[in-house]
């Protein structure tokens, strides 16, 4: 799952005289009982992001304080449902960020040629939109018949969207551009059916994909994998976490596997960092080396 706020969103928050120690210890106990009742650890996530996304649940429940919205999600399993989902609130596209996607192909299709069979992990794959870009991408150079991919996220109800396959169809404009500039070698629009506002994506694509619910934080590795992807996720997450993330997929990755990173993510300070080398110098792709 991945804590975002798209770019110039505004988002609720407390009252001006609000006690800013009471508001850290409402959040920090809201978080506690969340954990311990329902099992998501939102614990060591970023602050600033959590904090902005509970207010707006307080104000979409019609309530006045964080304290008032423990009461409600402890006792109201679709209250909690409802915060998920603000939770999991993604800025995300298909072939986004086209040059990631240039680079993976001319960079790293290479070497998964010299696998008989590959196993891709998406961590945090959300509604599925750069599962559905990888498919793509895979099925276009020949690797997708050998191909497994793990889709995997906290959140069941993103997840369902996942397996669906529909998206808007007023963004294919768009996904068409990042698709072409991404190396593209078809017209984007086979690969969909247009209905009425939305855009059933082709069922072959997922028939090698696995939707499975996976929480980073606290679930252990499930299997050994060529190429792990998690973009745009551990910069919502505390140092703390972040480690303990990258424990989890260097357990995870078989000698030379591939990590795939966000723009604006690393292993720069990380105690994994020596154990990788950076195989772009544009792009955060790194192979596990040791």
């Amino acid at each position: 799952m991945v804590v975002q706020v798209s770019d110039g969103q505004s988002l609720p928050g407390p009252p001006l005289a609000y006690n800013s120690d009471l508001e850290r210890l409402e959040i920090e106990l809201l978080l506690e009982g969340v954990y311990r009742h329902y099992g998501f650890d939102f614990r060591s996530y970023a602050y600033a992001s959590i904090r902005r996304r509970l207010w707006k649940r307080v104000e979409g429940e019609g309530l006045a304080t964080i304290s008032e919205l423990q009461a409600r999600i402890l006792h109201d399993p679709d209250a909690m449902e409802r915060l998920l989902l603000d939770l999991s609130v993604n800025v995300t596209a298909m072939f986004r960020d086209p040059s990631f996607y240039k680079e993976f192909r001319d960079r790293i299709v290479p070497l998964l040629r010299t696998y008989p069979f590959i196993r891709i992990w998406h961590a945090g794959c959300s509604t599925g939109e750069e599962v559905y870009s990888m498919a793509i991408l895979l099925e276009e150079e020949g690797l997708y018949d050998r191909a497994r991919l793990y889709a995997t996220d906290i959140n069941d109800v993103v997840l369902q969207r996942a397996r669906q396959g529909i998206f808007p169809l007023d963004r294919m404009q768009e996904y068409t551009e990042n698709y072409l500039r991404a190396g593209g070698k078809k017209s984007f629009s086979e690969y969909y059916t247009a209905k009425y506002d939305g855009a059933l994506f082709d069922a072959s694509l997922t028939r090698n994909v696995v939707f499975s619910q996976h929480n980073l934080v606290t679930d252990r590795s499930f299997s050994e994998f060529h190429v792990i992807f998690c973009r745009n996720v551990l910069i919502y997450f505390d140092k703390t976490l972040q480690n303990r993330v990258h424990s989890l997929f260097y357990d995870s990755l078989v000698m030379l596997g591939i990590l795939a990173l966000g723009s604006k993510e690393s292993l720069k300070f990380s105690q994994y960092e020596p154990n990788y080398e950076k195989l772009s110098a544009t792009e955060k792709l790194y192979r596990k080396v040791r």
